[in-house]
């Protein structure tokens, strides 16, 4: 089956589960949702797009001249579509690097500053959800929140503990990725081209490192705002359709579902992200009220990102890039 098939089946699945989950009545309450809300949301996805442009020009330091205003744009919302349109989200960091390195940054250095930006979303996450932890001490939740809360905390912490080790320990562990590689057989040159790579990464990620602190305390304030009006989205169809349910807990399903999403590698979590906020919201607001919400949430969050970004990817890559993406980690 070809990626293009996969993403068609994605997307259908992403709109069958929750109309199956909501029944005749989702539709109405679709129809009864305010039209100035929707344009809010769309024009919060908007702002998201100017800040993360902002974001990548900042961390770009003194390579940002290479990349202007408007193609940092094109960047991010190119890169957005390809995170949306490939298995776990695979072709955002190669559209990055690529359109970078189409303007003069050295790919080591489109690299570095992709993971600065994971870094940074990383601890913004690490942050709300420790607020949201606090938050739950004061509160009275059930069995499966409780649960949700500590798998989160866990995997959170989890990951930042195996950047700090990756960061102390990188000499080591190209060390022994090195013997392994030889044990299985690969080619001496090749793996000094993969070690050089890596280097070179390392050095540029550690000049990223080197900003100045304003800079990078201003990148994490984008990064903040960026994610919570993102992850407003839902909060705001929920209330758009009279349902009463706290931001913490609409941010914390998002978080679930979009990671559910990630690890079915399934173009941008198309039918996975749907099941399992489905499965978390439709207990606390029924199922007609999440069915709605979940299809005005995806269309803002996700089919909006793919038919506007699209036509810019097309624009900035061409077809020949867009069909390597989609063909990759392709048996």
């Amino acid at each position: 089956m070809s990626r293009g098939i996969l993403l068609l089946v994605a997307l259908l699945a992403a709109v069958l589960i929750p109309s199956l989950l909501g029944g005749s009545e989702t539709w109405y309450r679709l129809r009864s949702f305010p039209l100035q809300w929707l344009l809010i949301m769309f024009g919060m996805i908007l702002l998201c797009w100017v800040l993360n442009t902002m974001r990548l020009r900042l961390l770009l330091g003194d390579q940002r001249d290479k990349v202007g205003p408007l193609k940092s744009l094109g960047v991010v919302m190119a890169a957005e579509f390809a995170y949306c349109a490939t298995p776990g989200g695979s072709g955002g960091p190669l559209t990055i690097m690529a359109l970078l390195a189409r303007n003069g940054v050295r790919p080591a250095r489109g690299s570095a500053v992709f993971a600065m930006d994971q870094l940074s979303d990383l601890l913004f996450f690490l942050c709300a959800l420790s607020g949201i932890l606090i938050y739950a001490l004061f509160q009275h939740l059930s069995q499966r929140m409780e649960w949700l809360l500590t798998v989160s905390a866990i995997s959170m912490f989890g990951g930042l503990f195996s950047c700090v080790v990756v960061a102390r320990y990188h000499r080591v562990l190209i060390r022994l990725s090195g013997r392994l590689l030889a044990r299985l057989n690969v080619k001496t040159t090749t793996r000094l081209r993969w070690a050089r790579k890596l280097l070179h990464f390392l050095a540029a990620f550690t000049d990223t490192l080197k900003l100045p602190f304003q800079t990078l305390i201003t990148v994490f304030a984008l990064t903040c705002l960026h994610w919570v009006l993102r992850y407003s989205v839902l909060y705001l169809a929920l209330r758009g359709l009279g349902a009463d349910l706290q931001w913490a807990w609409s941010f914390l399903i998002q978080m679930l579902s979009l990671s559910a999403g990630q690890f079915s590698l399934l173009p941008g979590g198309a039918g996975a992200a749907e099941l399992t906020s489905a499965a978390l919201l439709a207990p606390m607001v029924g199922k007609s009220t999440a069915a709605a919400a979940i299809l005005i949430w995806r269309a803002v969050t996700y089919y909006f990102y793919l038919v506007v970004g699209g036509p810019v990817f097309l624009l900035m890559l061409g077809r020949p890039l867009l069909k390597k993406l989609m063909k990759f980690k392709q048996a």
